[in-house]
Formats: structure tokens, C-alpha cells, sequence
């Protein structure tokens, strides 16, 4: 499948409305502390996996302590848990010795992370799924604007299913793997 089939498009995903078993409701965020704030919410509800899309591993939202003790906290909590981690630009993240990359190194069989091939990895904006239910995502990755919701499971998958293609199209990068060594 070629990359150019893995582009969303905000049309691809409409705005979110609660579905009628929803307990919680779509939040509409606009600053980094909200898009922080709404990034931990969802990590701390992850009972099996996170997957997060990302530019660059963004530190102001990854690598802040609260957001790093929710990851320990699943992963070493649970032997089942997993975070898998799709890096458009991984370049940023290790020049900078990124401190998610860092507990990434020391929990390699619980934290995934591969690079994108896409060919325009900024048109999938940047998001994060917990399970198959709580969502946060900006569809355009330099901004803050997006949206959170703790249960929506239809949102969820539609972002879990792209994670999914493009996970298996991607490739682990050599520069992430020493960083994980």
C-alpha cells in the first residue's frame, strides 16, 4: 500500500459528537495546558495500550513528569500493557535526549516506537488513543486546537485503525533503536 493512502483529512473525520452511551463529553481544547492537562487524562485511563501519534515526541506534553509517572504506571503496573509510539521526525527527539525517549530505553519491552513513512506525516495532525475509547487529538500537529474525549469508542478506532495501517508500514529507525539501547 502506498503512503499517500495513509492521509487523513479533517473531512475524514467529521466533529465529534457524544454517543448516546458516552458517559463523558467531547472537550474542545485550545491552549498547551489544556492539550497537557486532556494528554494525561487519557494516558491515566489506559488499562492495556496507548499508542500515540507524534511529530516530534513534543516535550512540553511527553515529557512532562506527570504524563511520564501515568506511562511507568501502565507499563509496570500491567505485563500486558503496551505504548507504541509513531514518530514522524524522530530527529528533534533525540537531539534534544527527549525524556520519553529516555524511559523508553529503560522499558524497551514495554514502550514501541517506530518512524512514519508517510510521505506528508503532518497531515495526520498528532493524537493519542488509550485503549479503544479515550481520544485526544489536533489535526493539525503546530497547533493546540483539538478535541478529548474519555469514551468515545467510534473516534477511538477510526484513529486506532489509521495508527494501526501505518504502524505496520513503518520501520523502527536506527538512530531510536541505539536510543532505546
Amino acid at each position: 500500500m502506498a503512503s499517500s493512502d495513509f492521509q487523513l483529512e479533517s473531512r475524514d473525520f467529521p466533529p465529534v459528537t457524544p454517543s448516546e452511551s458516552s458517559a463523558s463529553a467531547p472537550q474542545i481544547l485550545t491552549t498547551l495546558a489544556e492539550v497537557r492537562e486532556a494528554s494525561l487524562a487519557v494516558a491515566r485511563s489506559a488499562q492495556r495500550q496507548l499508542s500515540i501519534y507524534t511529530l516530534d515526541l513534543e516535550p512540553l506534553i511527553y515529557g512532562e513528569e506527570p504524563f511520564l509517572e501515568a506511562i511507568k504506571r501502565l507499563v509496570l503496573a500491567r505485563s500486558y500493557a503496551k505504548v507504541r509510539v509513531l514518530l514522524a521526525d524522530p530527529a528533534r527527539a533525540v537531539v534534544d535526549a527527549n525524556r520519553f525517549l529516555i524511559l523508553a530505553r529503560r522499558l524497551t519491552s514495554c514502550i514501541d516506537m517506530r518512524i512514519t513513512q508517510l510521505q506528508d506525516p503532518g497531515s495526520a495532525g498528532a493524537f493519542m488513543v488509550a485503549d479503544d475509547r479515550a481520544t485526544v487529538y489536533r489535526l493539525q500537529a503546530a497547533r493546540w486546537d483539538g478535541i478529548f474525549d474519555l469514551n468515545d469508542p467510534p473516534v477511538a478506532r477510526r484513529y486506532l485503525n489509521f495508527f494501526d495501517e501505518v504502524w505496520q508500514a513503518s520501520a523502527q529507525d536506527a538512530q531510536l533503536r541505539q536510543m532505546q539501547m
